[in-house]
């Protein structure tokens, strides 16, 4: 449940602080006092995608911040879990905060934990579910009327498992084709790979070759001063008469001979005799790398020709020696692919089979749970509908399988589902998308989403207008429905209808405001007499008369 919402920076608001509560929550206001920015700033809790154009002007920065209730076993307390973000034994309270930067630094926090907006995209939907103006056109588009069913059907995981049995199908079916490809363009390809792979072959690469000839070729170039550094080492450390190595011998026997009286110098013995052998072993090293130094302009020349051969090789394959001898292994996959092309497309055609009839049978599992749900689906839509003004209504779900017909295969199964309806006595129900009028379009959306979607406690819903286009006793029923609903999950809804309004458990009024030649939107929530002026400017208008008055206290009082 949202305990609170807090927003500041955002648009036009400076900083607005809302507390709601459990049951009906109702924001209204005149058009255009910014209820939208509201919900969009909950809508940011959830995930949704915003940008740095919500920041308040002469703001370099605005916040959004959440305080949600979840229960423990909560599937929010179960990700919150694998996330390391620690939950309460029995209910978790929950501050999700989303920072907003002109200088791009947008961060999000969960109990001050800095999480991804992967993260949020995936707890925000689990904390409130928004139901957005303008999405009843969605109604139309039998891709919708599918969504719906699967969700009522609990159809999650047989949908994940047919995505995946289709994409290893479309996969197979790829491979296929690519080993049918024309015969003259596989002879085509034949030549262009087995010419790379003899290149690549006969450059006889090896990933280290390069640095080591890069070190031979210093030393060839520099062998003068090589010679002269080794034989300045040698002297210095050998055969000097003041050499390091007859130095540090004259130093030993000193030593030995000291130790002889004191002891304490016999702790540096074992070091100083490891020292002699390292200068030992040295000055022979050194003396063995001069007398081979040696210049041959044959073996530069050839050091040149070699690094060239595989910088030649090494840029026309990928810029590196690692990425030749990869397109060498890619290469002569692809040669063998193509000169066994008979074999593998008997092996390929096969796979393309088990994985068709993989699709097929968890398809066909996906259409036998819609079919179950249809019915239950289209039952409970219809005796909801009297809910709302529309007794008479029919409401059926139909469902056409075409397990076998390939181009109607898809991830989410051979089904076609469209819902059909009928607002009147004596007309046959119709695809919904002829029949259904904008009012009764709302209405429709309204008891399909709370019909299809399980309702759970700790989750908050929210309407934004969704019973625009309606009024009169259509918009005292969607009150009913709303105030019904929000018995057993937190409801927030947004609305214009003062038949909806005078349902509120609280009421906010959302307003806007001039000062200083600077416009700002705020929001507060109504006390019992100020909920009355509310519903009856919502009732009469701009003047409110004493009637309109009365009305609204009687219908705020029988709610």
């Amino acid at each position: 449940m949202l305990n609170l919402l807090k927003i500041k920076n955002v648009a036009l608001i400076d900083s607005v602080e809302i507390e709601f509560g459990p049951g009906l929550n109702l924001l209204t206001g005149e058009t255009g006092s910014g209820k939208s920015i509201i919900v969009d700033s909950l809508g940011a809790l959830t995930g949704e995608r915003v940008t740095n154009d919500l920041v308040k002007d002469g703001a370099a920065s605005a916040q959004i911040e959440g305080l949600f209730t979840i229960e423990k076993d909560a599937a929010a307390s179960k990700l919150l879990d694998s996330a390391g973000i620690a939950a309460g034994d029995k209910e978790t309270e929950l501050i999700v905060r989303r920072e907003i930067s002109l200088a791009g630094r947008n961060r999000i926090f969960i109990n001050d934990q800095l999480v991804s907006a992967a993260f949020l995209k995936q707890i925000g939907p689990l904390l409130v579910i928004i139901h957005g103006q303008g999405e009843q056109t969605s109604l139309f588009d039998p891709n919708t009327h599918l969504e719906l069913l699967d969700e009522y059907a609990r159809a999650g995981s047989f949908r994940e498992k047919t995505a995946e049995a289709y994409s290893a199908w479309s996969r197979a079916k790829a491979d296929l084709a690519e080993l049918k490809r024309g015969e003259s363009e596989k002879l085509q390809l034949l030549d262009i790979l087995k010419f790379q792979a003899n290149e690549i072959r006969n450059a006889d690469l090896r990933v280290e070759e390069e640095t080591e000839l890069e070190e031979e070729k210093r030393r060839h170039s520099n062998v003068e001063k090589l010679s002269s550094l080794s034989g300045d080492a040698l002297d210095l450390l050998y055969d000097a008469d003041a050499s390091t190595v007859s130095t540090l011998e004259k130093a030993i026997r000193k030593i030995d001979e000291l130790a002889e009286y004191d002891s304490r110098f016999s702790a540096y013995k074992e070091g100083l005799n490891d020292a002699q052998a390292v200068l030992q072993d040295l000055s022979f090293a050194v003396r063995e790398f001069s007398t081979h130094l040696e210049f041959s302009p044959e073996r530069l020349e050839a050091i040149e020709d070699r690094l060239a051969e595989i910088s030649r090789v090494a840029r026309k394959y990928g810029g590196s020696v690692e990425s030749a001898l990869e397109h060498l292994r890619e290469s002569v996959a692809k040669l063998d692919a193509i000169e066994n092309a008979e074999f593998h497309q008997e092996e390929t055609k096969k796979r393309v089979g088990e994985a068709r009839a993989a699709y097929v049978n968890l398809a066909a599992e996906l259409h036998t749970i819609r079919q179950k749900a249809a019915a239950r689906f289209g039952k409970e839509v219809e005796t909801a509908l009297s809910a709302v003004a529309l007794e008479k209504a029919k409401f059926e779900v139909r469902i056409e399988g075409h397990p076998d017909q390939e181009d109607q295969f898809s991830a989410n199964g051979f089904d076609h589902v469209e819902f059909f309806f009928s607002a009147n006595v004596g007309e046959a129900v119709k695809p919904l998308v002829r029949v259904a009028s904008g009012g009764e379009a709302s209405r429709l959306m309204l008891i399909l989403k709370t019909t299809a979607k399980e309702r759970h406690a700790s989750k908050s819903v929210v309407f934004d207008e969704i019973d625009a286009g309606i009024g009169g006793r259509v918009a005292e029923a969607v009150g009913t429905k709303l105030k019904e609903l929000s018995a057993g999950q937190q409801v927030l809804c947004v609305t214009h209808q003062a038949q909806v309004a005078s349902k509120a458990d609280r009421h906010f009024v959302v307003e806007k405001t001039v000062a200083k030649n600077r416009t700002s939107i705020t929001a507060r929530e109504l006390s019992d007499s100020e909920r009355v002026e509310e519903v009856a400017r919502m009732l009469a208008g701009e003047k409110i008369t004493d009637a309109a008055r009365e009305n609204a206290r009687e219908m705020i009082t029988s709610a």
